[in-house]
């Protein structure tokens, strides 16, 4: 059996009621891991939650808040206690015409998916030094490496954290505390969903069609399942993956083409 070094370590897995947040709860959950989970609704979050439960036999716990909120972290990281592991995780900001957005707009963008990163890092980064083992994962997005114009307010917040991450992540590395980003393409959420049915609408095709459109696209001719991500993020995070830090690693079925 592959151990990966981490039973008995805490996480706070953020936005894991469902989708990548929750890929990565179940895989960490797996190795025994004992979990945080924390989303805005509170009714899927528990059921998420006792779902790990039911799996394993690690403990887990649930604050139903919104965690890009000052609030929110507070909550969470009071529940969660000592943190060994940090899963950055937020949804992304709509799309739209970058004309069309205001200070506000990018405020909100930057508080959601770089700032709340950020806060959450400083919070649990000491006391993971101290104890000479942290692992922090962000979760961004393909858009990352390779930008989505209708997604710039994403862009520009995920680029601004992998900035900060690849600096801090060279300045701690010497105590055992690694920093890394899991920058996933498209995978089944109900984020690609929502994207298939407007794309569906727009192209005049039905959902199915469009669902075979986007698998086609991609060298793997699929989409990502949410258990790939989350057994990659719990191996990012295991005792054996010290000497891995400051590094995006892009899981989109090759759908990036690029040799380096």
């Amino acid at each position: 059996m592959l151990d990966f070094g981490i039973t008995g370590k805490t996480a706070i897995v953020c936005a894991s009621s469902k989708g990548l947040g929750y890929g990565c709860a179940e895989a960490l959950a797996k190795v025994g891991v004992n979990l945080l989970m924390c989303a805005r609704g509170a009714d899927l979050l528990e059921k998420s939650a006792q779902n790990i439960r039911d799996l394993t036999n690690v403990t887990v716990k649930t604050v139903a808040c919104d965690i890009t909120t000052p609030e929110g972290r507070a909550q969470v990281l009071e529940a969660a206690g000592d943190v060994d592991i940090l899963v950055n995780n937020a949804g992304g900001p709509p799309p739209g015409n970058f004309r069309d957005w205001t200070r506000d707009d990018w405020i909100a963008a930057i508080d959601a998916n770089m700032m709340t990163a950020i806060e959450l890092t400083k919070a649990v980064i000491d006391p993971m030094i101290e104890r000479r083992f942290g692992r922090i994962v962000n979760i961004t997005s393909g858009s990352v490496k390779s930008p989505i114009p209708a997604l710039g307010l994403s862009n520009g917040a995920r680029a601004g954290l992998t900035g900060f991450a690849a600096g801090v992540s060279r300045e701690v590395a010497q105590h055992n505390v690694t920093i890394n980003g899991l920058l996933p393409g498209q995978f089944n959420t109900d984020r690609i969903e929502a994207l298939i049915t407007n794309s569906a609408k727009a192209q005049n095709v039905s959902t199915d069609e469009m669902r075979t459109i986007l698998e086609d696209r991609n060298p793997t001719k699929r989409l990502g399942d949410i258990t790939e991500f989350g057994f990659a993020c719990a191996w990012l995070c295991s005792a054996h993956s010290g000497y891995i830090t400051g590094q995006n690693i892009l899981m989109d079925g090759g759908a990036f083409n690029a040799t380096l």
